[in-house]
């Protein structure tokens, strides 16, 4: 594997059940940007997780 040049970007996307969360790291040291969407209000009226919204949400999300 190479080293990182300055000026390289990494994209990380990360999910859990109910949270999707994307940053921008340059040389894996200097955070570019860092974003996390929460869908703990939308599952908290059924009492947890609810798979379907749960998926539909992580999509909204995620696709452009």
């Amino acid at each position: 594997m190479r080293r990182l040049a300055v000026g390289d970007l990494i994209l990380g996307i990360e999910t859990s059940c109910d949270e999707t969360a994307v940053a921008v790291v340059e040389r894996a040291t200097i955070v570019r940007s860092s974003v996390v969407a929460s869908q703990v209000e939308q599952h908290a009226v059924f009492g947890g997780v609810v798979p379907e919204i749960a998926g539909r949400a992580h999509a909204q999300e995620l696709v452009p």
